[in-house]
């Protein structure tokens, strides 16, 4: 058992929490931690599992367990979200990995860390979940890289805006009212002693009928913030309502009838009254940052930048066309709407990685529009974050992409993407307590997000904890299943440890969720090479090459394969074009040691070019 010693010890820590409280779940801890053979710890861990879920059933669902499966059981709790989203993956995975220990002739070792870090995972929050304090002990080796930010409690100074509510007569301001709840999260954000939830959790109960506490209990916040928008001609009225997460009551309502011009003020004056009633103490210097953002005076320019937001946040091509045009036209009215300007901005770079911009070309449009937004409005922390992404991955200048993410983040400590984004820097230098220090308040921040979970995952990836990472994955794909970049890394941690079949079959999903994006094509090429698959790996390779014909195919993409193939002048060659051309994939491509070994002539050359 000496290889499972860190784990068993933390289950060890958390028995003494409640020995003689929950005799049931006593007992079968108490058996686990005796055992004397990874089999049966997977035996055991199950049985911990069934008490928790009998328990749960009889609780939650209001029904005895009978003879019904665990995993129907997790289904029902899971869709009438009784169990937050991160212990329902916990449990599934811990449900899935266990049968091993039910099916002795199936048994995998493998598996047995995996268990019992879910196990962990689970029983805390069932000691929560009970009301019991978990006894404290010194850090396990994992628990040092957890996150260095103080976790703000759920009683004090934490929220969520939810999506406004369209009450207009046509029902068609439904961009109007997420402008709306989206720009007062965005002032919040920048408050550095609220803990305030990014907009793609709050957003997932959006159209929901979901009740007000277990909305507060999975997104872990005290407060609420409800809203209506009603929208004729030139008038608006705006209704919000701040709640008490514990007991439903108002703590705060409002109503503003007002002209359409004055939308500006409205947000203003219900951000802060959020702070005055979380007793929140403004410094000058954040009261200014929140009360000065520049937005335009042509309501019209306005009313196009929300619609390029809603578009670009639908993250699909039609989506970042249609955003293009939005924000095109937002600048057509207003030269100097700084916010449209960092749209442009925003649209261009994602369409480097996404579209048929050529890096190159579309550095040069990006840092255009960025001075732009600067010129006009130096507070924006936007600005900074789009700038460190374009120091790291287009001019590879990885100390003042460094500098551009901690400026954004001194602007708006509350920003998940740009937590997520510096913690993948700090993960790309090695810093790997750092990088999951940060990846981890970014989840914090946005516990519902795919992309905040799967740069979770990276971190530890690159930190050599892979189980934890595949953890944070398959958390992702619980919550979206249809998120390919989660699928897309958790193929390349099998990679990584030489499970060929398995990476190729998430891979696989991944190509085929991503509509068949180059970089993604050209790793599945690349493992269907590794595998034997020539065929396959032969035809995909045909496919890009003819799609480079008309569209643009990164130069990383065909390096890449021709790499894996061992065909060492051709890969050559085209690192070189990656290089001139500045690719965007080769920042996150050089930590590959399979790709780029250190001291080989392809780390060379990199090093030459400053990555």
């Amino acid at each position: 058992m000496a290889i499972w010693t860190s784990e068993i010890k933390e289950l060890e820590k958390l028995y003494e929490s409640f020995k003689g409280q929950l005799p049931d779940l006593v007992k079968e801890l108490e058996r686990l931690i005796k055992a004397d053979d990874e089999n049966m710890v997977l035996l055991y861990s199950r049985r911990c599992l069934e008490v928790i879920i009998t328990d749960l059933c009889e609780c939650e669902l209001k029904r005895p367990r009978k003879t019904e499966p665990l995993k129907g059981i997790i289904d029902k709790l899971h869709k009438e979200e009784k169990i937050p989203s991160h212990i329902i993956s916990s449990m599934y995975g811990l449900n899935e990995l266990s049968t091993y220990g039910a099916h002795p002739k199936y048994f995998d070792p493998e598996q047995v860390k995996p268990v019992l870090n879910n196990l962990a995972t689970i029983i805390k929050w069932y000691l929560k979940y009970n009301g019991l304090p978990i006894v404290g002990n010194p850090k396990t080796e994992e628990e040092k890289y957890e996150s260095k930010h103080p976790i703000i409690s759920p009683a004090v100074k934490s929220i969520a805006v939810l999506p406004f509510v369209d009450m207009s007569p046509e029902r068609d301001q439904e961009y109007f009212c997420d402008g709306m709840a989206e720009e007062i999260i965005n002032v919040l954000a920048h408050i550095d002693n609220i803990k305030v939830i990014a907009r793609t959790s709050a957003f997932a109960f959006k159209g929901k009928q979901a009740d007000i506490r277990e909305i507060g209990q999975i997104l872990d916040v005290e407060t609420l913030l409800e809203g209506s928008v009603r929208k004729a001609g030139n008038r608006l009225r705006v209704t919000a309502q701040l709640i008490k997460v514990a007991d439903g009551s108002h703590i705060w309502s409002e109503g503003y009838d007002r002209e359409m011009k004055d939308v500006f003020a409205i947000q203003d004056e219900i951000s802060l009254a959020i702070v005055d009633n979380l007793k929140v103490k403004l410094l000058g210097e954040t009261k200014k940052a929140i009360t000065s953002r520049k937005h335009s005076e042509n309501l019209e320019a306005y009313n196009l930048y929300l619609k390029g937001t809603f578009w670009f946040q639908m993250l699909t091509a039609e989506g970042i066309k249609k955003a293009l045009w939005y924000f095109e036209q937002a600048l057509q009215k207003d030269p100097d709407f700084a916010l449209a300007n960092i749209g442009l901005a925003n649209v261009t770079g994602s369409s480097s990685f996404w579209g048929n911009v050529r890096p190159n070309e579309a550095a040069l449009k990006v840092n255009e529009y960025l001075n732009k937004a600067l010129k006009i409005d130096s507070n924006l922390a936007e600005a900074y974050w789009i700038r460190g992404n374009s120091n790291a991955y287009y001019y590879w200048n990885l100390q003042e992409a460094e500098r551009n993410y901690k400026h954004a983040l001194h602007i708006i400590p509350n920003s998940s993407m740009i937590h997520s984004d510096y913690s993948f820097l700090l993960t790309c230098t090695g810093r790997h307590e750092e990088a999951i220090s940060e990846a981890k308040r970014a989840q914090e921040l946005d516990p519902l997000s795919g992309y905040a979970s799967t740069y979770t995952g990276i971190a530890f990836d690159f930190a050599g904890q892979y189980e934890r990472a595949i953890e944070e994955y398959r958390m992702t794909l619980v919550i979206n299943p249809n998120y390919f970049f989660a699928r897309f890394n958790l193929g390349l941690n099998y990679f990584s440890r030489g499970m060929i079949k398995e990476a190729i079959a998430e891979i696989e999903t991944a190509v085929d969720l991503s509509g068949g994006t180059p970089w993604v094509t050209a790793w599945l090429a690349s493992l269907y090479y590794r595998a034997g698959e020539k065929n396959k790996g032969d035809k995909l390779f045909e496919n890009l090459k003819k799609k480079s014909e008309t569209d643009y195919v990164p130069a990383s993409s065909i390096f890449l394969i021709h790499r894996l193939r061992g065909e060492e002048d051709q890969a050559l060659e085209w690192l070189k074009r990656a290089c001139i051309e500045h690719d965007t994939f080769l920042f996150p491509l050089r930590n590959f040691s399979v790709v780029f070994p250190e001291g080989s002539k392809y780390m060379e050359l990199l090093k030459g070019v400053g990555l």
